[in-house]
């Protein structure tokens, strides 16, 4: 059957859309919260791989070219309809109208936002097998059920998640890169390894055009679960007491690390390695002060923090870690912490994202979190803050592999690079917010 999106569907090497689809890529793309570097202008757009899986619904990926990025260009994974009646619940969908290979009108829409498609994604995640350039297979001893009916998350920004029926969820990786996403790889690992506080993984579906790639993970779905941000806001701003929370994500985070170590090589650090850390911990802030202004008063003091890095000896051993840990990655449901999104930073590159490093990084990640709940809302607290941090480091030290207090040069410097990676990040997406990090830099620039 010739699909009336994809021109060519039956010829070789990949069916490629027409010049009308690609130009409404160009400007849909840069509206969609997903979509990094949305400040840059998009210089070219290409469809790359694209899969039938109905006569009116395409998996596609596409490569996006910006300008003035360093890097060559991104991929990006798409699920599109094209009809020539759009049912009135999707027009907010619509990304433009084109003309079919047999002049016909047709509408094309995201079609995440449908559930007859996102229905029939899952179906064909659940009957595993080959569909174009896509793989769809499940865990052992793990089905997919079916039946359920779809809604999507609203509250992500760098993919998109379905959740079926509140039993599944789907995390759809809108950024794909070459190899396996830490996102599940992690997960499924330490499900093997009897870790109880991820949730499983349940099924899973990658490309094999342009490259191999991991595109989405089907997980189960904890219902009725509060994140830990919305907790720790709520407390902060009711002048509450968070610490004993606090000191269960400190013994839940510890028991991560010691699971994940159990689970993954661990290595031992260089000679060199505070050195080279402290180095590109000096590179990042040299960069972000000369792109925030209000940052370069505090250069001086963050450097005098940095070279205490490099010049202290013995370290912590390097190993897999979360990559990413805030109080938006865990879940508090069941009466228990639970730890989701092991993708890391997105924007990173992939080896990055899934290379050893120190098991400080996580809980610098969390401390930062923590202030930043107590001072996002009018009125800073910075006592409740302080206490949660204590605690946090408490409860890590009670069932991890060291106590973070015993550690408060390296401690005190992955605080300082990442409150100096905030201060960039909330500089180009949340200017309202970029006062928290700029006193967490003054702060730990004066303490060094």
């Amino acid at each position: 059957m010739s699909s009336p999106l994809l021109l060519s569907y039956d010829t070789e090497p990949h069916p490629i859309a027409g010049p009308t689809l690609t130009a409404l890529l160009s400007r849909w793309l840069p509206r969609q919260r997903w979509f990094a570097h949305r400040e840059r202008a998009v210089t070219g757009v290409s469809v790359t791989a694209a899969t039938e899986l109905a006569p009116d619904i395409f998996h596609l990926l596409v490569r996006v070219e910006q300008d003035g990025l360093p890097q060559d260009s991104a991929c990006y994974q798409l699920l599109l309809g094209a009809v020539t009646d759009l049912p009135p619940r999707l027009n907010g969908c619509l990304l433009g109208r084109m003309e079919g290979p047999r002049g016909q009108g047709l509408q094309v829409y995201d079609a995440l936002y449908d559930p007859r498609a996102t229905i029939l994604l899952l179906d064909r995640i659940r009957r595993g097998g080959v569909t174009g350039a896509l793989r769809f297979e499940s865990f052992p001893r793990s089905s997919v059920p079916a039946g359920l009916m779809p809604h999507v998350l609203e509250a992500e920004q760098s993919n998109t998640s379905i959740v079926y029926g509140d039993e599944i969820i789907l995390k759809l990786f809108r950024r794909v890169q070459p190899g396996i996403n830490p996102d599940l790889e992690i997960p499924g690992v330490l499900a093997r390894h009897g870790y109880t506080r991820v949730p499983p993984p349940v099924a899973w579906f990658h490309t094999s055009q342009p490259f191999w790639g991991t595109l989405g993970v089907v997980q189960r779905f904890l219902r009725g679960a509060t994140d830990g941000w919305a907790l720790a806001l709520e407390s902060a701003v009711g002048q509450g007491d968070f610490s004993e929370q606090a000191r269960e994500l400190g013994r839940l985070t510890g028991e991560l690390h010691v699971a994940l170590a159990e689970s993954f090589p661990v290595g031992e650090p260089t000679a060199e390695h505070h050195t080279r850390l402290a180095d590109q911990m000096t590179h990042r802030l040299l960069h972000a002060a000369a792109t925030v202004p209000a940052l370069r008063s505090h250069v001086a003091g963050v450097r005098e923090v940095f070279i205490k890095l490099a010049t202290t000896d013995g370290g912590l051993h390097l190993q897999r870690i979360h990559g990413d840990l805030h109080l938006g990655q865990v879940l508090h449901a069941d009466g228990r912490w639970h730890v989701v999104d092991f993708e890391g930073e997105p924007a990173k590159p992939l080896a990055e994202r899934r290379a050893d490093r120190s098991p400080i990084h996580d809980i610098a990640g969390m401390l930062r979190s923590f202030d930043y709940a107590a001072h996002v809302e009018k009125g800073a607290r910075p006592e409740w803050a302080a206490r949660c941090r204590k605690a946090f480091c408490d409860g890590y030290g009670d069932t991890g592999l060291f106590d973070p207090q015993d550690v408060p040069v390296l401690l005190h410097a992955h605080e300082a690079d990442r409150a100096v990676y905030e201060v960039l990040y909330e500089a180009t997406h949340r200017p309202d917010w970029i006062t928290v990090p700029l006193r967490a830099v003054a702060r730990l620039a004066r303490h060094h």
